[in-house]
């Protein structure tokens, strides 16, 4: 958006789709079938979008009042309902005539909410009745250290802004919320600086949506992009919006991934390769097994599932990584945390140890003559770092609980929870579910695993977590000190000393489930004796 009482055109925003090839898409008179197959429909291919000037005419809009940048596909997000499709091409009065205004919940009175860096144990976010998705094209973008102003007419919106404000994806943002939509925004713009993005929700459609965001251009600084949020689900208003310089237009959210996503996708780089997934392997109680779990499964990503891994270890002084690699212990993740502004690709690559041409190793240093004071933004600025360099990153942390370990858990794309069947494990476990349920309300529940299991001596059997804690172990390993010291002593994997043992199934199950790759609950096609038949 950008200041300007002549022409209302700013460079740098996203969309456009005047440079588009293909015939004229548009049409007057499209069938019902039609407008239910637009409805929901993602429009990340706009090849077919053109005669931009013609819909505006038709629908009475100037030229552009937004800049628009080249580079980048528009996106569309609906989730009305079919039948409540405004007309295409009608603009307004398609609006005003066939989908009357929709009844609302009153926004409450109330202070503008405002989420800042530190979102962990925020608890503003309640219950309601929209739905949580998980997003896997969104679980992943990272949103920059950003400011965001949002305007809201509904109670609805201002409550999926409020979860959107807490999760772990938008962290690093700073989000006010105002109600009164766009008429308080220009009000509100007229003395203020203007932030990176406003998002705005809005009633209107046709000419009183543009006029309205024409009034706001000429308050608005150069740089700032703009996701509207709107009611009426009209792909002309939609095309017409891009050409004029909106980043995006969401249609009735249900979900705050939904605003996340199209948040993330404003500041994706084309150009950069894909971040890493991260997956923080933690234990309830010392003991327990987190770390041997955590490094098998980093082996099992990287040589039977061909991912690229790098095992980070953040237990400084007790880390096991080096024994069970046999690797000497190295202090080049104490260089990373003590200066994390240094660490760059080139940097991480040297301080890196390398296993196997798949497996890298960030092994800790080891030493018992250190405080290791570190900085608890250094953590998370190395682990920025690290998953750039790899798509699967195994973070074993260690058991304490401090400020930088409840920032990585919180933000970590899988949590792995190893527990023991005792009372102090079990009490432990539903302490951390808690934690990181409360603190990552957008996201999946953590993976449990029982460790150590013995059916005639174990405290705490494992249907028992469903119950208490309401997770389901994803796996149960039996208690096999055999298989494991011998493992240990050689520093091999249990794939290698094993592969045949229950244990190794369930850590090659769970490494498949958290590379998306798992096939759980495909049903075997029944065996038919009369396919003999028919050959």
């Amino acid at each position: 958006m950008g200041k300007s009482t002549n022409t209302r055109t700013v460079p740098g925003r996203d969309q456009d789709p005047h440079n588009r090839d293909g015939g004229a898409w548009y049409d007057d008179d499209l069938t019902q079938e039609e407008l239910e197959a637009l409805n929901g429909y993602d429009i990340n291919d706009l090849d077919d979008f053109s005669d931009d000037e013609l819909i505006a005419s038709e629908l009475g809009f100037d030229d552009g009042i937004f800049g628009v940048d080249k580079t980048r596909k528009p996106q569309r997000h609906s989730s009305t309902d079919p039948t409540k499709t405004s007309n295409v091409g009608g603009g307004q009065e398609s609006w005003e005539g066939n989908n009357p205004e929709p009844e609302i919940d009153p926004a409450p009175q109330m202070d503008d909410l405002i989420s800042g860096d530190n979102v962990a144990g925020y608890n503003a976010f309640q219950e309601s009745e929209f739905t949580y998705i998980e997003d896997g094209a969104a679980a992943h973008i990272p949103v920059p250290r950003i400011t965001i102003y949002a305007f809201c007419e509904t109670a609805a919106t201002t409550r999926l802004l409020e979860g959107a404000a807490i999760d772990r994806r938008l962290s690093k943002t700073h989000l006010v919320v105002h109600m009164g939509g766009i008429e308080k925004a220009i009000d509100y713009f007229q003395t203020g600086a203007t932030p990176n993005l406003i998002i705005l929700e809005t009633l209107d459609g046709g000419p009183t949506l543009i006029n309205k965001l024409s009034a706001l251009a000429e308050v608005c600084d150069a740089s700032t992009k703009v996701i509207i949020i709107g009611a009426v689900n009209d792909i002309s208003l939609y095309r017409e919006l891009i050409r004029q310089g909106i980043s995006d237009y969401v249609v009735n959210p249900r979900s705050p991934l939904q605003l996340i996503k199209a948040i993330s996708n404003l500041y994706a780089d084309p150009a950069a390769g894909p971040i890493g997934k991260t997956i923080a392997f933690v234990g309830a109680r010392g003991g327990v097994g987190s770390s041997t779990i955590a490094h098998n499964v980093g082996w099992c990503t990287a040589e039977e599932l061909e991912s690229d891994t790098v095992i980070v270890d953040f237990d400084l002084p007790f880390g096991t990584v080096s024994l069970d690699f046999e690797h000497d212990p190295t202090s080049g993740l104490l260089e990373a945390l003590a200066s994390p502004q240094r660490l760059d690709d080139v940097l991480l690559d040297r301080l890196l140890q390398k296993h196997t041409d798949r497996l890298s190793l960030f092994t800790a240093p080891n030493l018992l003559d250190r405080d290791y004071d570190l900085d608890d933004n250094a953590f998370e600025l190395v682990v920025d770092v690290v998953r750039n360099s790899a798509p699967t990153i195994i973070i074993d942390m260690p058991h304490l609980w401090s400020i930088w370990s409840r920032r990585l858990l919180q933000t970590a794309d899988e949590i792995v929870i190893t527990t023991t069947p005792d009372l102090a494990a079990f009490r432990n476990t539903k302490n951390i579910v808690d934690a990181i349920t409360s603190a990552r309300p957008n996201d999946t529940k953590p993976y449990l695993i029982v460790n150590q299991y013995d059916p005639r001596t174990s405290t705490v059997q494992p249907e028992q977590y469903a119950e208490h804690v309401g997770i389901d172990p994803i796996c149960t390993i039996n208690w096999e000190p055999q298989l494991f010291h011998t493992a240990a002593t050689n520093a091999t994997p249990l794939t290698e000393v094993s592969p045949r043992s229950k244990a190794v199934q369930s850590l090659t199950l769970l490494s498949q489930m958290l590379l998306g790759r798992a096939t759980i609950g495909r049903k075997r096609k029944s065996f038919d004796v009369m396919q003999f038949f028919k050959k």
